[in-house]
Formats: structure tokens, C-alpha cells, sequence
């Protein structure tokens, strides 16, 4: 099967969901989905039907790299760490890469509460990913 038609219902969903600059390409085995959400609950959409597809992201046949446009507004939060960074994922979950850093007490800003315990957030820095929400409170 051709990754273009495993991945086609989250192609189509970026399509019409308004991810802009959407580009798909497959490069030796990977299918790489690159552009920008028009919001975070866009994006969050997108890992839903991956995680559908390939539930335990397992495959590793996929590059999601879709960021949400920096239109999206937000609240600013606090990472409440004890004393160490806070890592941003890719994904939600703690098997998904680590793509940031957020220091200990610095202020990010939410992009989106993906649930209760994953929330999307974006750094002063550019950084854009997945927090524990444990971490993060209301600045």
C-alpha cells in the first residue's frame, strides 16, 4: 500500500481542515505532511486520525510536521517544574520526540488544550509542541 493511500483520510483532512502550504512528500519509505494549521484544535485533529491509523506510532512511516500559524492566539502559562526543563514533543505523548525546551519558570504561550493532560504551547524562542499539562499553570 502506497503511504499516500494509508495516510489519505489525514491528507484530506489537512486539505480541508485549511492546513496552508500544505506539502506531501514520500521520501525513502516516509511520508513527510508539512504546513500550517490555521488553529491548534486543526492540529490536534490531524494526530487524532494518526493515531487512529497507527495507534501506537509505531510505524514510523510518517513526519508530521504541521505547526499551527502564529495567528493563534493564546493565554500565556508559567512552567512550574521543580527545577529542570520542560520537554515539547512532536506529539502528545512521551513517545513522540522531543522538539523544545522550556525552562523553569519561563512563560509560553497556549496555543491549545489538546486534553487534560497534553496541552500545545509555543516559546518566545519559536519552539512549538506537546507539554505535560501537570507542568504548566497560568502565569
Amino acid at each position: 500500500m502506497a503511504l499516500q493511500d494509508k495516510y489519505k483520510e489525514l491528507i484530506d483532512t489537512a486539505s480541508s481542515s485549511g492546513v496552508s502550504n500544505l506539502q506531501v512528500r514520500e521520501q525513502d519509505g516516509v511520508l513527510y505532511v508539512d504546513g500550517d494549521a490555521p488553529s491548534g484544535s486543526a492540529k490536534d485533529n490531524l494526530w487524532n486520525i494518526y493515531n487512529k491509523i497507527d495507534p501506537d506510532f509505531r510505524a514510523g512511516d510518517l513526519v508530521l510536521n504541521v505547526n499551527v500559524g502564529s495567528a493563534a492566539d493564546g493565554g500565556k502559562l508559567k512552567v512550574v517544574t521543580e527545577s529542570s526543563n520542560l520537554n515539547i514533543r512532536k506529539g502528545p505523548g512521551t513517545d513522540q520526540p522531543i522538539v523544545g525546551k522550556a525552562g523553569h519558570n519561563e512563560i509560553v504561550t497556549l496555543v491549545n488544550k489538546t486534553s487534560d493532560q497534553w496541552y500545545l504551547i509555543r516559546t518566545d524562542g519559536g519552539a512549538e509542541g506537546y507539554a505535560y499539562a501537570q507542568y504548566l499553570q497560568p502565569a
